[in-house]
């Protein structure tokens, strides 16, 4: 057995990646050579690529050397004293094809070089030459296009195969000399162009790992993403980039179009043996809205809601601002209604995530079944830090209270310094709010599915205006 290599030509566009500015709001990915490398060999393991080529060659009087072929009627020895010597040999079989190793190298501005390296051996058998192993060396050279499917995917396309089979070695048995020339001269004929379908099968399998980056991603009660190529893929030294366009929908399935802001994003330069996805802006802000227009971000808290520790009383409230209480009794029970009325607005730079939520509070005076009694109103900011946690399929927030600033709204008949009330109620958003809030947003971001690459273990990084996962294969 030898060593065979496969090269495949991938042509990947005509360009190479811009100089990280990201003009659009799209989701960048920049998916490492290695990532490519790794999904090809992945196809040829333990799945049916190798195994559908074993046996092909010929079958007993059926195949290359049988009845049917080189040495049977209407082959090239089917007349002569030759054929006499070996029309009893019995089918040559691939018995053994050994895992391709895969190298490969980035051509910018034309494709992928591809090698796969691999060893196959031969069998076969008959009674002038007993048992009989044969061993190949095989250069299977091929042409690929990448273009963008009617689906908006990468796809990969099989444009031109061409192989050339290298030595023949017999390891074992005996050939006369004048029919191994034959078989050999044969052999590099037809032998080769049985490992075409390798690279046909292995692009397909490829194909499929492309094609989910098409895939939906559901946003919970939200909705859903899907991802669809804005451009054609570019290609570096070490890198294939894509530029992604997220799509937002609604459970219904129609396309929610928030704003987007034309912000371009720089985006810092990847290293050697990592891959990057880029989220925007754009996709945090469109998040927060989905959960402000379905009024997830609205909560009205009731005492049960905050523990005994966290004070929700008339008497508490007096404590603080007796002139927003007028002559209501003491001890009475509050009832705290936020409505957030405008979308949130999401922050990025400088290596921190916060998100600031208008909110309107109504402060009630709240007695068993009877109609709660507005007390005062009043218009504040919450500002929240995000933190950020990378999974598999989506980056994960969870926010946490830096400060809430709240002012009295000018209907108020007697007014008073609402700043007194600050601390209590960011007491209070920290024990009932921010619970609430953070079980609607395990929704997360969702993230491009790219040739299975994981995220998970990616290190986060948030510059401006978005924020760059990486990791190493």
């Amino acid at each position: 057995m030898m060593l065979g290599v496969y090269t495949l030509l991938l042509l990947w566009g005509l360009a190479t990646p811009c100089l990280g500015l990201l003009e659009t709001v799209g989701t960048l990915a920049r998916i490492d050579k290695d990532e490519l490398g790794k999904a090809i060999q992945n196809s040829l393991v333990g799945g049916p690529i190798l195994q559908n080529v074993l046996g092909t060659v010929t079958s007993v009087n059926q195949g290359l050397l049988g009845a049917g072929g080189l040495l049977g009627g209407g082959g090239l020895l089917s007349y002569g004293g030759i054929f006499s010597l070996v029309e009893e040999l019995s089918g040559l079989k691939i018995e053994e094809l050994t895992l391709p190793k895969v190298s490969l190298k980035l051509l910018p501005g034309v494709g992928v070089q591809l090698n796969l390296h691999t060893k196959v051996s031969l069998h076969g058998s008959g009674p002038l030459v007993g048992l009989l192993q044969l061993a190949a060396e095989v250069n299977v050279s091929s042409k690929v296009a990448l273009g963008m499917s009617p689906r908006g995917t990468p796809i990969l396309v099989l444009k031109r195969c061409s192989t050339l089979l290298g030595h023949i070695s017999l390891m074992s048995g005996l050939l006369p000399t004048p029919i191994f020339g034959l078989v050999e001269q044969t052999l590099c004929k037809v032998l080769p162009g049985l490992l075409c379908p390798v690279v046909d099968s292995v692009l397909s399998v490829v194909n499929e790992l492309l094609g989910a980056t098409l895939s939906l991603v559901p946003l919970g009660p939200l909705g859903s993403v899907e991802f669809t190529l804005a451009t054609l893929p570019l290609i570096s030294n070490q890198y294939i980039e894509l530029d992604i366009n997220p799509i937002v929908k609604s459970i219904a399935g129609d396309v929610i179009d928030f704003p987007k802001p034309r912000i371009p994003v720089k985006v810092p330069p990847k290293e050697d043996h990592t891959s990057q996805v880029t989220v925007p802006l754009y996709l945090f802000s469109t998040v927060f809205g989905l959960l402000q227009t379905n009024s997830a971000l609205d909560l009205d808290i009731t005492p049960e809601m905050v523990p005994r520790n966290v004070p929700l009383t008339t008497t508490d409230l007096a404590a603080l601002a007796p002139e927003a209480l007028g002559k209501l009794p003491p001890a009475q029970h509050l009832l705290l209604s936020l409505r957030v009325t405008k979308s949130p607005m999401v922050l990025l730079q400088n290596k921190k995530a916060t998100v600031s939520i208008p909110v309107t509070i109504h402060v009630l005076s709240s007695v068993p079944q009877e109609t709660p009694v507005a007390l005062f109103q009043l218009n504040g900011v919450m500002t929240l830090n995000a933190h950020l946690a990378p999974s598999s399929t989506k980056l994960h927030i969870s926010l946490s209270l830096e400060r809430l600033s709240v002012q009295l709204a000018s209907s108020f008949p007697q007014p008073f310094d609402a700043s007194r009330l600050e601390e209590w109620l960011s007491d209070v958003v920290r024990a009932a709010y921010m619970q609430r809030l953070n079980e609607h947003l395990e929704v997360g971001i969702p993230l491009p599915k790219i040739l299975n690459v994981n995220f998970a273990n990616s290190v986060v990084d948030v510059i401006e205006n978005a924020v760059v996962l990486t990791v190493a294969p």
